[in-house]
């Protein structure tokens, strides 16, 4: 009797399975999910501070670099950095730890310097067991809050050496403030930070404007922050060619029939699935995605579902998902109002990560179309 078809069977076969359609998944993520996934995506699950490849014209990166080593340095030390007790000798041990420097960084700098691969640097290069450091986003920080209670993140995360917090956003009023007061209590407890910046240009301006806005928003806690700023171009597009063409209905359609593990969903059927699904669920409504397809891809057509994609994006290029997809450019994606006004930083970014995950799909459509 002859073996099953499978996706790994002869050249131009079919998957075995159908492509799942994101549209159909609607996940619940319980609250000990939430703790246990804050550690660096697999994207930045191996990067440190020696394959940070630094630009020589932009002396800022490498000085960013020396100064996050020396950080992670000064929270060294003691049993918890072997993984021993996590409790009641960190309290006492934590805020000496570092007293020879800032208590917190925060990185600021455009898209695509590489923060985030700084950031997950510091928390590989910090000497403590996993459990004892925590690594998120602003949004999974305060998603974390709402699932367990104020009180119940300060306990959860008050025995941590390091909390880093990816774009750490100002475009909400009321999560700043609950996220600020949350600092507040860790520092209290000795928990060292670093952040990310993901701020709203329009509005605060660039730069260091924007970082002094981060930390009189944190009210206390500016004396124990250092400001590192990382200028530089966009790594994810340095010297390589222009981002792929999108590819026809047919072309995207095929790939996602031969690729296992892939999505295949209508665009503004993607747009109207997420305005149902919270954004705290889009990583997990990811889970076991080799490939997301998709056809139609249009201009966004307001703001508020502008914002949904940008978190999306995060989550594909976190989890390094090609993006196979028809329609147009990923660049044409918002609208020039969109692109100028409050929240462009994050545009720029989901342009930027799109356009590398589109990169990442050309060999998938290429070989569907040659029925390899």
């Amino acid at each position: 009797m002859s073996a099953p078809t499978t996706a790994s069977g002869s050249a131009g076969r079919i998957a075995a399975e159908a492509p799942v359609a994101l549209t159909a998944r609607a996940p619940q993520v319980p609250a000990e999910r939430l703790v246990a996934e804050m550690v660096p995506p697999p994207r930045f699950a191996t990067v440190s501070f020696d394959n940070y490849i630094t630009d020589p014209g932009r002396p800022s990166q490498a000085e960013a670099v020396e100064a996050l080593r020396g950080f992670a340095g000064r929270l060294g030390g003691g049993a918890g950095a072997k993984g021993g007790r996590r409790r009641h000798w960190f309290r006492r041990e934590a805020k000496p730890a570092a007293s020879g420097g800032p208590r917190g960084m925060y990185l600021d700098g455009g898209y695509g310097v590489g923060k985030t691969h700084l950031l997950a640097s510091l928390w590989h290069a910090t000497p403590a067991a996993p459990e004892l450091k925590a690594f998120g986003t602003f949004v999974e920080l305060t998603n974390l809050v709402g699932a367990l209670g104020f009180q119940q993140t300060v306990k959860t995360l008050s025995g941590h050496r390091l909390l880093c917090i990816d774009e750490f956003e100002l475009d909400d009023p009321g999560d700043t403030v609950l996220v600020s007061t949350l600092l507040g209590k860790l520092v209290e407890a000795g928990v060292a930070l670093a952040a990310t910046s993901n701020t709203l240009p329009g509005k605060l301006g660039e730069g260091r404007f924007a970082a002094a806005d981060f930390l009189r928003e944190i009210q206390g806690l500016s004396a124990h922050f250092r400001t590192l700023r990382i200028d530089g171009e966009d790594y994810r597009h340095r010297g390589l060619p222009a981002a792929p063409a999108p590819h026809s209905d047919e072309t995207v359609t095929r790939a996602a029939r031969h690729i296992p593990g892939a999505s295949l969903d209508d665009f503004p059927a993607l747009l109207d699935h997420l305005s149902r699904v919270h954004p705290s669920r889009y990583g997990a409504m990811c889970d076991g995605i080799q490939a997301v397809c998709l056809t139609g891809v249009g201009p966004i057509p307001d703001q508020s579902t502008a914002l949904r994609l940008v978190v999306l994006a995060d989550r594909l290029y976190d989890r390094e998902v090609p993006v196979l997809a028809s329609g147009v450019p990923f660049d044409q994606l918002f609208s020039e109002e969109m692109l100028n006004g409050g929240y462009r930083k994050k545009y720029f970014r989901a342009i930027s990560r799109l356009t590398a995950l589109a990169r990442d799909a050309k060999g998938l459509a290429d070989a569907a179309s040659s029925g390899r």
